[in-house]
Formats: C-alpha cells, structure tokens, sequence
C-alpha cells in the first residue's frame, strides 16, 4: 500500500497501524509554537524507553529540566493524549515530538511491550470507552431530564428570541429610513450595543451576524452595498423566526440553529471509514471553534465535526488530517453536514486515494443546491479535481485543467502560507483540492498532487 508520505507501508502496518507522516502529526497541533516546539522534539536525543503496540499505543519518557522524565503516551485510535509535564495544551509538545519520533523512526519507537505507567492510562481510558457504550450507563442514562420544566424552558427563550427578533427589525428599519451613509458616521458601538441586545435576547446567532455588519463600512469602496445585502439577510432570518410555524420543517429547523437555538444529533448513526479531510480553528475572542470535514468512503457523505474550547485553549478534538477512521457519526439533520463523532473502531489507517471530486462547474451547482436549503450559507464543502492554480490580477484562481471554468480563491486565503504550499505542490500541473466554496471564492483547505502520493494540509 503507498502511504500518504509517498513510501510503503512498514512492518507496523502488517501489526494493524500505520505510522502517521510528519504533515499528519503536525495537523493536531493546537497552534503554531506547539508545532515548533514539538517538531525541535521530534529527535531521538531526549527520548528514552520509546514505543509502540499493534493497539494504536504509544509512549516514551522526555527528558525535561527536572530530574524525572516526563511519561508520555498517546492512544492513537483517539488520538488522546497523556503527559506528566504541566502544559495544558492538547497535545502538549511532548506529545507531538513523540508522534513525529514514532512516524519517521522505527528503530527509536520499536514494537514492545507496554510499561506498566502507560497501561495504567491506557487500561482506563478503554475501560471507561467500553463501559460508555454499555446500554443504561454514562451520564445521559444518570440524568433523567423533565420534559414539561424542558418545554417551559424553551417556550420561554423562544419568546425572548421573538422579541429580539422584532426589535431588530425595528432598528433595520430605522437604519434604512436614515440612510445607509449614517452607519459609517454612528461607528462600531452601534453595532455592538445591538448585538448585546439580541445576546440578551438569547439569540447568539443573531448577535453574531449584527458584529459582523460593524465591520463592513470599513472594508471598501462598495461597502453600501455589501452593507444592504447583509441587512437583508438578516431581515430573512427575522422574517423566518417570526413566521416558523408556516416553514416546512427542514427550513424550520435550519431557521433555528441560524438564530443559535441549540440541536441534537440524530440518528441513526453511519459506520463508514471516514477520510479526515481539513481541520483547523477559528477564534471570536471568547471562544475557540475547531471544524473538521470528513467522508466517508462508503456512504459517499461529507460530515462536519465542531469542538469548542475557551478563550485561549484550543478544543481537545484532533483527528489527523489525510488519514481514515473507522467509526460511526451520527448526523444532526437531513441536508445539514454537521455531525457528532461516536464509537471509533479502531487506529487511523493510511489511505491511497483523495475524496472523488469534480470540475470547477459541480462546485458552482453544489453551492447553488444547498443554498435552496439554507439561504445564510457562506459556503459548501467541495472536492476540485484536475484544477491548477493560476494567478489573476491582484489575486489567484483554481483553473480547470481543460480551460472550462475557474473559481476565484477568497480573498481571506491570499495571505495564508496554505496558497503558496499550494502552488508549490502543483507546479503547473493539475492537482486535487479540497475546501470551501461560496460567495466569497474557494478557501483551498487539503491537496493532493496528480500522483497522489501524499495528502497536504493547507491550513
């Protein structure tokens, strides 16, 4: 089997586990000093009493600045993490100096056995797994929550939402009979004085689009316009809240995520091999949102994974990118890639192939499908094959290879370091991307070059 770092499976793969490629390792770095702190780790000079099992383990001891080592072991079906040192990041950097050791040196990570400190985590944490899986345990089952004191509750902030609802509406008017022009004089604390009102009015997702319409004044000629059509997009989402009850469900429930009225997942749940297509973290300054795509091989379904960590932490969520998990997810709702990770099956394998994809046109028609869904969708999943990228102006373009159609790059993907990976990896010659695509242009997030002998993350 060719590995995702372009070589051939090892002998550890004959054991059950493939070893990671250091690109792999390196995608479960909460930010950017883990990663190069953990890559200076990622020699055998500080490690000792390394290895490894055909279970998916891994351990060793760091040498730190005290006289004890520090015990580092890493379940790889997870991955989760476990280390002695003091750092609250997830994965430390020992961990991942551990991970990149165990990826590109088989003879300082060997096959052995286990030592007792690293099982004593192991045994508990599989331990724990088996017995949540167990019919009438786990806190659900502890927890039997009352549905009339739920049903009051929700009437309650329903009602609040309604009146937030209307009173944003109101202020949209009065901003329209003012003139659009008045916004760029009144400066953010309009904004923001709004967006606390609907914060109080329990609708978060409101409130976040109200913060962004404070940024737009400043963002360029032809601000009034993008301006008018942000107002109107809330003006919809109003306007749907305020009429739920004649929606069809599927719009109806689509209406209350947007306005932040929390969901659960559904099921039933899907057992596939799901590819790790991209991860990577967004922060608002409260929170820290982590967003990973999968699809699975099987069901042909993509499947979006969020994770939230506070102000500062990083989510503890990491799934390593280019590598396929069997597992079952269960989605949130018919047409909705948000999904929930469950029961994973066993150690992430190499892959030989990307996600099937198509030319510039299908990720147009895509985009266009989910929006008769959710018409406050910024953007949709997408695999491009056989696209080059080619400069244009000011800015970049995914180009199909025979000239039929291009798609823009979004101008927030100009200034990352994943563009120019991108055309380094390409090099004139058609490649596979996969990203997001909507109003904004194509965000390339993972690559594969024509020969798919490796997967690049480029975020």
């Amino acid at each position: 089997m060719l590995l995702s770092n372009g070589g051939t499976a090892p002998a550890s793969m004959d054991q059950g586990v493939a070893r990671w490629a250091a690109e792999q390792v390196l995608s479960l770095a909460p930010d950017n000093a883990s990663r190069k702190a953990g890559s200076k780790l990622g020699a055998a000079g500080p490690w000792s009493g390394a290895g490894c099992d055909s279970s998916g383990a891994v351990w060793g001891l760091c040498k730190g600045s005290g006289s004890k080592p520090y015990q580092t072991v890493v379940d790889t079906t997870g991955p989760a993490y476990k280390c002695s040192c003091p750092s609250r990041k997830f994965p430390c950097k020992h961990a991942l100096g551990l991970l990149l050791l165990w990826a590109c040196d088989e003879q300082t990570v060997p096959h052995s056995e286990v030592p007792e400190w690293a099982d004593e985590w192991l045994s508990g944490r599989r331990s724990r797994a088996a017995a949540k899986e167990q019919p009438g345990t786990g806190s659900g089952a502890a927890k039997s929550a009352d549905p009339e004191a739920a049903r009051r509750r929700a009437e309650r902030r329903a009602e609040r939402i309604t009146a937030g609802a209307t009173e944003l509406e109101q202020r949209l008017a009065d901003l329209l009979r003012g003139g659009l022009a008045a916004t760029e004089r009144s400066g953010y604390g309009l904004w923001e004085e709004t967006a606390a009102r609907m914060v109080d009015a329990q609708t978060p997702g409101l409130a976040a689009r109200v913060r962004e319409l404070g940024a737009i004044p400043g963002s360029g000629p032809g601000w009034p316009v993008r301006l008018l059509e942000e107002c109107s997009l809330i003006h919809l989402l109003d306007s749907a809240w305020l009429g739920r009850e004649r929606l069809p469900e599927p719009l109806a429930a689509t209406v209350r995520g947007r306005v932040g009225l929390p969901s659960a997942a559904e099921g039933p749940a899907v057992r596939d091999h799901w590819l790790v297509l991209a991860q990577y973290d967004s922060a608002d300054g409260k929170l820290t949102t982590r967003r990973v795509w999968l699809h699975g091989r099987g069901s042909g379904q993509t499947a979006l994974l969020l994770s939230f960590g506070a102000a500062g932490r990083p989510p503890q969520l990491a799934l390593p990118v280019g590598l396929m998990i069997d597992a079952e997810v269960t989605p949130y709702g018919a047409g909705r890639p948000r999904a929930e990770l469950g029961t994973q099956f066993g150690p992430p394998v190499a892959i030989d192939a990307p996600p099937p994809g198509g030319p510039c046109a299908s990720a147009a028609d895509a985009y266009g499908q989910a929006l008769r869904d959710d018409p406050w969708l910024d953007s949709w999943p997408v695999t491009l094959t056989g696209v080059i990228p080619v400069p244009d102006g000011t800015g970049w373009q995914l180009v199909d290879a025979d000239g039929g159609a291009a798609l823009p790059v979004a101008a927030a993907a100009l200034t990352r370091p994943g563009l120019w990976k991108l055309v380094a990896l390409a090099g004139g010659r058609p490649v596979t991307v996969f990203g997001e695509f909507g109003h904004r242009g194509f965000v390339p997030l993972t690559a594969w070059p024509e020969d798919m002998s490796e997967t690049v993350p480029l975020i």
